[in-house]
This record gives structure tokens, C-alpha cells and sequence, in this order.
């Protein structure tokens, strides 16, 4: 499987992922909000240089290219290792991601609550990351049979 394949398949993952965020958070007031996260986190890293922080739209556009590029960079890394197992794996890093999210979150110095404060809210974060990998496996395999 090539860079080009990974990388399509790792960004369809991505992709899926956030439209999924997006979408339940407008629909379920128990929806994981990672989009909230990644706006602290941007904005703790810009104060850290000394940047302004962000405000509004810029604030949340930066965060969901932020989001978008590093999800489907750690989405592709699915596709390393040949197809045999690309399933598998795409099972594997999206629930490490999804576990990740949830108990890394404050020991990194973000506030956790937009993700933890149901266990509801948990389960589903944990599961969006699983379907975030999961689309990103089937699109890479379905890629490399080509």
C-alpha cells in the first residue's frame, strides 16, 4: 500500500470523523465535543510562543485543520504493514485513539470535560474513533485492490 493510498484512506477516516463531531454535537447535547479540546490545545500552544490566542471562526477553522491533518496523518499509518490485517489495525488505532482521547486529555493539561462529563459522552468518543479508523482501513483496502 503507497503513501498516496494510506494518506486518501487515513483523510476519509478524518473526514468521517468530523462530520460525525459536527453534526452530533448540534443533535445530542451529550456529544463528545473534541472540537472544544482542540481549541484549548491551539490556543494554549499559540500563548506558549507568545502568539494571540485565537477567537471565533478563526479559532475554530485552525482547530478543524488542526484536527483534519492530524487525524488523517495518524489514520494513515493504518495502511503500514501490508493489506492482511489493514482491518484489524483500523479497529485497533481508532479504539487507542478513542481511549486516548479520553484519559490523556487531562493529564495533558486540557480540560476533559467536553468528553468525560457523561459515561455516555465517553462511550461515544471511544466509538467515533473507532469509526474514524474503521472508514479509513476500508477506504485504504478498498484502494489497494485497485
Amino acid at each position: 500500500m503507497g503513501i498516496i493510498t494510506n494518506f486518501i484512506g487515513g483523510l476519509a477516516g478524518a473526514v468521517a470523523l468530523n462530520i460525525l463531531h459536527e453534526t452530533a454535537k448540534r443533535l445530542d447535547h451529550d456529544a463528545p465535543r473534541m472540537d472544544l479540546v482542540g481549541e484549548e490545545a491551539l490556543n494554549k500552544g499559540l500563548k506558549s510562543v507568545g502568539a494571540e490566542p485565537l477567537k471565533g471562526d478563526s479559532l475554530f477553522a485552525a482547530a478543524l485543520a488542526g484536527d483534519l491533518l492530524s487525524n488523517a496523518l495518524y489514520y494513515s499509518s493504518i495502511g503500514i504493514g501490508g493489506s492482511k490485517y489493514v482491518l484489524v489495525r483500523g479497529a485497533v488505532y481508532g479504539l487507542s485513539a478513542g481511549i486516548g482521547a479520553v484519559e490523556l486529555t487531562k493529564p495533558l493539561g486540557l480540560s476533559d470535560a467536553p468528553i468525560t462529563k457523561t459515561n455516555k459522552t465517553k462511550v461515544l468518543t471511544v466509538a467515533w474513533y473507532l469509526f474514524g479508523g474503521m472508514v479509513a482501513a476500508i477506504t485504504i483496502k478498498a484502494l489497494s485492490k485497485k
